[in-house]
C-alpha cells in the first residue's frame, strides 16, 4: 500500500511564525503565557505547554501583571493592547502579517465610511479570534455575515465594503458576493458596481490549498485528514476532500485511525490543515506505512 504525505499541509506562514517565536522566548527560560491556544490543534498546544507554554483566557489575562503574553496569529483588538499597558505586561507580538493588514484596512475603511453611508460587512465564523481582533479595530460596527441568511443584516440601497476572515472558503465567499450583487441588482435601488465593494482578504496560503486538495483527494483511494477539532481551516479543507473522496477521514491523533479503512485499498494520502504541525502528520504516515 503506497502512504503519501501532501507537501503542502501543515502550517501556514502565520501559524510556524508564532511558534518559532513562542519556542524561542521559551528556550531563552522565559516565563510566556499565550492568550488563547497558540494553534487550533491539541496535540501541538500539548507539546508546547510541556516546554512551559502557558494558555490563559481574556479573563485571566486582565488581571495578570508584569509579565510576558503572547498575541497568537489571529490577532486582537485594540483593547487587548490597552490592557497589557496598564498592567505592565510584555507583549510577545506574533499575529499574522496577513491578519495586521487586514486589520489595518478595515480600520481605514470604517474611518471613512463613518462620513458617509456605507457599512463594512465581515464574511466569518462568530466568535472566531480572528474575528472578534477585526470587531474591534472598528469599535464592533461591521456587520457579521455566516452566510445568506445573515444579508437581512445589511441595508443593501447603502454602499457595502465587504471583507473576509482570512481562512474561510474562497467558493463560499464567491457564491456569498453574487448572491449580494444579485439581491442589489433586484432591488432596483442600488449600484452593484458602485456600492459592493469586494476586498479580496483570504489568504493565498488558504485558497491555493483548495484547489491543490481536490487533485490530491482524487489520486488516492483513503484520504486521511489531520486537524484539531476546533480549526475552523480544518473543517472547511476536509469538506473539500470529502466532497471529492467520500473515502476521507477526519483525525485528530492516531488514536483514531481505524485499521478498516485500509483494508483492500492501494493507496492512501495524508493532508492537514494550515494549523496541523508537520510532526502530527509524519506520525500518522508512520503507523499507517505499518498497518
Amino acid at each position: 500500500m503506497i502512504v503519501e504525505i501532501d507537501k503542502q499541509s501543515g502550517f501556514c506562514f502565520g501559524v510556524q511564525n508564532a511558534v518559532e517565536i513562542a519556542e524561542k522566548a521559551l528556550r531563552r527560560g522565559e516565563k510566556v503565557f499565550s492568550l488563547g491556544s497558540i494553534v487550533h490543534n491539541d496535540k501541538e498546544v500539548d507539546r508546547l505547554s510541556s516546554l512551559g507554554l502557558v494558555s490563559i483566557d481574556h479573563e485571566k489575562f486582565r488581571n495578570l501583571k508584569d509579565c510576558k503574553v503572547l498575541i497568537r496569529a489571529h490577532g486582537e483588538p485594540p483593547e487587548t493592547y490597552k490592557v497589557a499597558e496598564k498592567n505592565n505586561l510584555t507583549i510577545i507580538e506574533a499575529t499574522c502579517p496577513i491578519v495586521k493588514k487586514l486589520q489595518s484596512k478595515i480600520r481605514e475603511t470604517w474611518k471613512r465610511t463613518k462620513e458617509g453611508e456605507g457599512q463594512v460587512v465581515i464574511f466569518g465564523k462568530p466568535g472566531h479570534a480572528e474575528v472578534v481582533g477585526l470587531q474591534g479595530q472598528i469599535n464592533n460596527e461591521g456587520i457579521l455575515v455566516s452566510g445568506p441568511e445573515d444579508f437581512r443584516k445589511i441595508d443593501i440601497s447603502k454602499p457595502v465594503y465587504l471583507f473576509a476572515q482570512t481562512t474561510m472558503s474562497v467558493k463560499e465567499y464567491s457564491n456569498l458576493t453574487n448572491i449580494l450583487r444579485t439581491k442589489m441588482e433586484e432591488s432596483g435601488v442600488s449600484d452593484p458596481v458602485k456600492n459592493l465593494i469586494i476586498n479580496k482578504t483570504i489568504c493565498g496560503q488558504v485558497s491555493n490549498r483548495e484547489p491543490h486538495l481536490k487533485v490530491f483527494a482524487k489520486k488516492h483511494d483513503t484520504i486521511i485528514f489531520v486537524s484539531g477539532r476546533e480549526s475552523s481551516n480544518g473543517k472547511m479543507l476536509y469538506s473539500v476532500c470529502k466532497n471529492i473522496n467520500p473515502d476521507t477521514y477526519f483525525v485528530s491523533s492516531h488514536e483514531e485511525l481505524d485499521k478498516s479503512w485500509f483494508i483492500g485499498k492501494n493507496s492512501v494520502g495524508i493532508c492537514g490543515a494550515t494549523s496541523t504541525p508537520k510532526w502530527l502528520i509524519e506520525n500518522i504516515h508512520d503507523i499507517i506505512s505499518n498497518i
